[in-house]
């Protein structure tokens, strides 16, 4: 079972870097993920991850206070109303268009309702 965990926690880990680098894919929750992967399969990778001096911090906001930086909030809702205007632009149909709108705002609802790390 700790190979799955250790798996789950590397995947996640590199989901979370290419995360940084774009809009598209969230950094934190997989971030999350993978130190709670790392934490059922590897001591040494979990204690690496939380003390990262990059990777580290969010982690522990989350972990301390459930919460996220003004910074991640403003480009995570940026992406979802990017998200919403290119569907729009490439004509999807409305009902598709309602669901996807309803489901981004409940998400930024749910990341403006937590606080600031």
């Amino acid at each position: 079972m700790r190979i799955l965990w250790l798996l789950l926690g590397v995947l996640a880990l590199a989901l979370g870097v290419i995360g940084i680098v774009t809009p598209i894919l969230p950094t934190v929750p997989f971030l999350i993920l993978a130190a709670f992967g790392f934490s059922k399969s590897s001591e040494r990778l979990h204690n690496w991850i939380i003390s990262h001096p990059r990777l580290g911090p969010p982690i522990m906001a989350w972990r301390e206070r459930g919460a996220i930086s003004p910074w991640a909030k403003r480009l995570s809702t940026g992406s979802m109303v990017a998200s919403v205007l290119l569907a729009l632009a490439i004509g999807l149909d409305y009902r598709v268009l309602a669901l996807q709108a309803t489901a981004m705002a409940a998400a930024a609802l749910f990341i403006w309702t937590r606080p600031d790390a």
